[in-house]
This record gives structure tokens, C-alpha cells and sequence, in this order.
């Protein structure tokens, strides 16, 4: 049984955060009031009865975490940090230019990590909440994680990807919460009030399932009280009101992300009681324990590779990153059930304990990766290229929150062969290239993999490398060095009449293309642009004009949003030309070979493309 005095006081800080809310979005002329006032009682509840977390440190790594998934009932969770103690912004200044309390909820640095990730496109939440989790798991620490999710977001297959895996790994320490207040954004949800329906689908996926009143105090901690005893990750289905406590929006449609007028607000506040916030106390979490152990050994064991060697990018991946993990505990691998491709398995074959299977759920590896990467672990995930762009979505809620992991795409480009254009990573520069503060790599050689993979582990922010299914010849020293931002010139002449810029496979068509050409004693420069994100473009243009002035690009990517579109925009007015061999329509099965060819990417291409440049 619960006191009556501790029913009371969740009760009146429920309301007291309704009033909040009914105020701060009529100020700000927009938000989603009622959206807040049916999960008054569960916030109420979660932040000042069941949550464990040390209000002076939202970075103490025993805190449990809260993941507002249905972001945008941002205004009560910002009304409960504040009273709390964890923010002290002015609520009133919701929305507006001169507050971080945005319309949604994004990191700042005002809000001091209490909102560690971005939310509001909905079904993303619940996959972050399962990183939490693991990452609770690996670490042996105690802290729950906690997810509010929309009943109108459980319609995205990430949010059922994130339980089913939830499930599998057996995350006891996680609880979804799930706001089933009946109306969306323009009416009913699929489900409306249907629970059983619910349970049945929940249960079905391996979860335990609690149902209760979510505006009955003392039953919303009755199900979490039940979340802690279930030995498997919880569901809990909280029945609410859309707009509870306001009897002339309660349950309507049409109100959703609509503020109160003055009239309306005024008459709203006589309805909901007026109670002082009472005093509380917020339960800190044990006391912080390091659990991190000395690394054996303090340098990276390296391969020795020969130049000539035949080996693919790819695979000088999963060997790098192997080493990493190795080295260090905090390396993560995760990989969408393609291991044996991308060969992340090297890292399950050394440490299995650091790769984690996300299966084909490209979506949710990337919200885990998000999540993991919040609790402290350096991660890598990886997929082909084009399944990575399904995750769009992800990645850019990703860089919304500041996040810092590294994604690896392989099977880009024409190169793959005959498995056809389904599993050709074509757009994935592009779309990178369009993620804000993004970092992008594309090693041509297992050298340059190998040292890229070392520099991406080091660099904060997301990391994207690009790699080759077929092998290519190693044409680094193992002493090289690659750098942030730069590129290589792998031959160069006084007499160059052209430079010829390639990444990855197209490196080395430039290479044979320069051989070809020198035959006919016409002199070029090849550039590896390794770094296609940030870019040294004033370093570039220098090298460039003192060789020719004109360049031809080679690449294994669509023409729109690759390196050609790239180097123009960096190039512009300066008076290069430029010629860019991109794939320029939709490609088709073959071998590595004839795709080169068929495409004009080849280094019979290149030298053709010299004949139109060079007179």
C-alpha cells in the first residue's frame, strides 16, 4: 500500500504541472497542451516517487534515465525538471528564441544533460531507451531506464523493433510506458482504447505487459512496482485522457499542438485545483563507483600489410576495429545480423562480450548506437550502405543530439558485382554529407581503413566510413599518416596537365588511368580524397592550380550529393574545370569489372574524359 499523503503529493505536483503547461503554451502561443495533460500522473509519478537520480549531476552515471519519446509533451517535462531542481529556466519562455526549452526536446547546454538526446520524430525513443538498458547491463550498473511513448507513435516498426529486442536481450531494467490516451495528431489511433489488442501484440513479443489507470496514483506505481519484480523488460499500458483536468478539451479531437486563448486559459485554470508544490525529496542513487578497469595494452597492435597485397577495405574494418576492442573495453560493435559482410564478427571472434547483434533493424541499431553512446561506450555500427539509408531518420535525430558514434556502410558503390542495384550504396554520401557536423571517410586501401578507423574512434560527433566489397591493393606504408580534413596525392609531376581525383575503388582506376597516360607522355596528378567531410579545399585549390588547373573526378556513387557536386560547390568561381564520372542511372548485375566500365568510372573512362579536358 502506498501512504495517502504520498498520493496526495504526486496528485497535487500532477496538477500543478497541468497549470504549468496550460500557462507556458498559451504564452508561447503553441504547443501540444493537451498531449501533457494526459500523462500528468505518469510523470509525476516516474520523477518524484519511482526515479532514483542525483538532482546537482545528471551526469552521474547511476541516475536512471528518462526518455521523453512522445517529444512533444516537452512543456511537463521541462515543468518537472524545474521543480525538481534540475533546470531553472523560465518556463515561460517556452518556445521562444531566447530559451532552450525548444517545442521539442534537444540537448543544451542550459539544460545541463538532463535531455541527453533529441525527441519529437516519433518511434525513436524506445530504441535509444534499449542502448540505455544495455549499456546498464554491460556496465553491471543498477540504474533503470525508463521510456514515455505515445500510443499514436507505436504505429513505427522501429518502436517494434526496439521491443522485440528488448526482449531478447532480456533488459529487466527497462520500462516502456505507454500513454494510451486515443487521439492523434488529426483523430483516433489504430487502436483507439482497444488494451486487449495491445496486450496481445506486447505480450506477443516477449514482454511483460502491465495495464493500468494513468491517472490513478496509486496504480501507475502499482505496475512500475511490478515492472522491478518481472525478470524481463515491461510494458506498461497507461489508459489515459487526452487533455485530463480541462472538461472542454478532455477527450475532443482538434486540440492537439493548439494553445488556450485568455478566455480559454482562465476558465481552464478554475477547473484545475490550485495546489502549492509540496515538498519532496528525490531519491539519489547509490554512490558512484567506477567500474572501468586498466587497459592491459597501452598501444595498438597494428597490421603489417604489403603494398601489392590484395585485401579489401571491408575486411581491414573489421580488423582494425577488432584491435580497438581489444585495446579498449569501451568499444562497442554492433551490426545488423551482416557480421560475416562487414565484418565487425572479427570483434565477436576477440571480445564477444563488446559486439552486440541488432539483426536486420537498421532503424533500431542506430537509436541503440545513440543510446549506448550516452552512457559512456564508443560505438561502431555497422550495415551495407544502402540499408543504412532506411536509419536516415535516426542519424539525423542522431546529430539533433549531439551524438558521437561511428557508422560504417560497406557494399557501396557499382564495385559489389552481381548482386544488383538493391544492395548498391549509391546515395550514402550524399546523405551524410546533409548531416550536420557529419564526418565522412572513404578509405581506398587497408592501410588507410586501418588508420581511419583508429582516427574515427578518437574524433567526437558522427563518424561515417565507407568501404569496398571487392579487394584492393594495398598502396600505403603501414607508416602513413592520415589526417582530419586532408587528402593524399599519390603521384604528382611538374608537367601535370590534370589532376585525377578518386576515393576508394576509384582510387585505383585514377592510378591505372595515370599509368596509361604517361605512355603517352601526357603528365597527371592523383588525388586520394580520403577525408570527404570536412574538407581542406583552400589546400586543394592551391595543389590544384599548380597542376593544370583541371580535374577529372571518379566515383562510385550517383552524381547527385557525391564528391563531383561537393568539389563544385567548394571550387566555385575559381575558374578549374571540372569534370566529374559519377553513375548516372539506375545500375544492373555484372562483375566489378563490366559495372566500371558499363558506368564510365573505369580508367578507360578517365583517360577518355582527359581528351575533352586537355587539347
Amino acid at each position: 500500500m502506498v501512504d495517502v499523503e504520498e498520493i496526495k503529493k504526486l496528485q497535487d505536483i500532477a496538477n500543478v504541472s497541468r497549470r504549468d503547461v496550460l500557462k507556458m503554451t498559451s504564452a508561447a502561443g503553441s504547443g501540444h497542451a493537451t498531449s501533457c495533460l494526459s500523462c500528468a500522473e505518469i510523470i509525476s509519478v516516474l520523477f518524484f516517487h519511482e526515479m532514483n537520480y542525483d538532482i546537482k549531476s545528471a551526469s552521474n552515471p547511476n541516475n536512471d534515465e528518462f526518455i521523453l519519446s512522445k517529444g512533444h509533451a516537452a512543456p511537463i517535462l521541462y515543468s518537472c525538471l524545474f521543480h525538481a531542481g534540475c533546470i531553472k529556466e523560465d518556463l515561460n519562455k517556452l518556445r521562444k528564441l531566447n530559451s532552450d526549452l525548444e517545442g521539442h526536446p534537444t540537448p543544451s547546454p542550459t539544460l545541463k544533460g538532463w535531455i541527453k538526446v533529441a525527441t519529437g520524430s516519433l518511434g525513436q525513443g524506445a530504441s535509444v531507451g534499449v542502448g540505455m538498458a544495455l549499456a546498464g547491463k554491460m556496465q553491471k550498473r543498477k540504474f533503470r531506464t525508463y521510456v514515455l511513448l505515445g500510443d499514436s507513435e507505436c504505429s513505427e516498426g522501429s518502436v517494434w523493433e526496439a521491443f522485440q529486442l528488448a526482449s531478447y536481450y532480456n533488459l529487466d531494467n527497462l520500462c516502456f510506458v505507454i500513454d494510451v490516451n486515443r487521439l492523434g495528431q488529426r483523430g483516433e489511433t489504430m487502436l483507439g482504447y482497444d488494451l486487449r489488442k495491445y496486450y496481445e501484440r506486447l505480450k506477443s513479443f516477449g514482454l511483460n505487459v502491465e495495464i493500468a489507470d494513468g491517472h490513478n496514483v496509486e496504480r501507475i506505481i502499482w505496475a512500475l512496482e511490478n515492472a522491478k519484480k518481472a525478470n524481463k523488460a515491461t510494458a506498461i499500458l497507461a489508459k489515459t485522457i487526452k487533455g485530463k483536468g480541462v472538461s472542454f478539451i478532455e477527450d475532443k479531437n482538434g486540440w492537439h499542438g493548439k494553445a488556450l486563448r485568455k478566455d480559454e486559459l482562465e476558465k481552464a485554470l478554475k477547473e484545475i485545483p490550485n495546489a502549492k508544490f509540496p515538498k519532496v525529496k528525490i531519491n539519489k542513487p547509490e554512490e558512484i563507483k567506477s567500474n572501468k578497469t586498466k587497459n592491459v595494452k597501452t598501444e595498438l597492435k597494428k597490421e603489417s600489410y604489403k603494398i601489392g597485397a590484395e585485401i579489401s577495405t571491408r575486411e581491414a574494418y573489421g580488423k582494425a576495429l577488432g584491435k580497438l576492442a581489444e585495446m579498449n573495453r569501451e568499444i562497442i560493435a554492433l551490426d545488423g545480423e551482416v557480421s560475416n559482410s562487414t565484418f565487425a564478427e572479427e570483434v565477436k571472434k576477440i571480445k564477444s562480450e563488446q559486439f552486440i547483434e541488432a539483426f536486420i533493424a537498421e532503424q533500431n541499431m542506430v537509436g541503440m548506437a545513440l543510446g549506448l553512446s550516452k552512457k559512456g561506450f564508443n560505438v561502431f555500427a555497422s550495415t551495407f550502405a544502402a540499408f543504412l539509408l532506411r536509419a536516415h531518420d535516426q542519424i539525423r535525430m542522431g546529430a539533433l543530439s549531439n551524438a558521437d558514434f561511428t557508422l560504417c556502410g560497406s557494399h557501396c558503390g557499382v564495385s559489389i558485382g552481381e548482386d544488383g542495384t538493391s544492395q548498391m550504396g549509391l546515395e550514402d554520401i550524399g546523405m551524410f554529407r546533409a548531416i550536420p557536423n557529419s564526418i565522412i571517410f572513404y578509405p581506398s586501401d587497408a592501410v588507410s581503413t586501418e588508420k581511419l578507423v583508429f582516427l574515427a574512434s578518437e574524433l567526437d560527433g558522427i563518424k561515417y566510413i565507407r568501404t569496398t566489397r571487392p579487394k584492393t591493393k594495398v598502396i600505403y606504408k603501414n607508416n602513413e599518416n592520415f589526417e582530419l580534413g586532408d587528402f593524399k596525392v599519390l603521384k604528382e609531376n611538374n608537367n601535370d596537365k590534370i589532376v585525377f581525383v578518386g576515393a576508394g575503388i576509384t582510387v585505383h582506376e585514377c592510378l591505372k588511368a595515370q599509368k596509361e597516360l604517361k605512355r603517352k607522355k601526357i603528365e597527371s596528378a592523383v588525388v586520394d580524397l580520403y577525408c570527404i567531410k570536412p574538407f581542406n579545399s583552400e589546400k586543394f585549390l592551391e595543389f590544384v592550380a599548380r597542376h593544370g588547373g583541371k580535374i577529372v573526378i571518379a566515383e562510385d556513387h550517383y552524381l547527385e550529393g557525391g564528391i563531383g557536386e561537393m568539389l563544385c560547390q567548394e571550387l566555385k568561381n575559381t575558374g578549374i574545370k571540372i569534370e566529374t564520372l559519377a553513375i548516372k542511372e539506375i545500375p544492373h548485375s555484372g562483375k566489378k569489372e563490366e559495372l566500371l566500365e558499363k558506368y564510365q568510372i573505369d580508367a578507360s573512362a578517365i583517360v577518355n574524359s582527359v581528351k575533352r579536358l586537355v587539347r
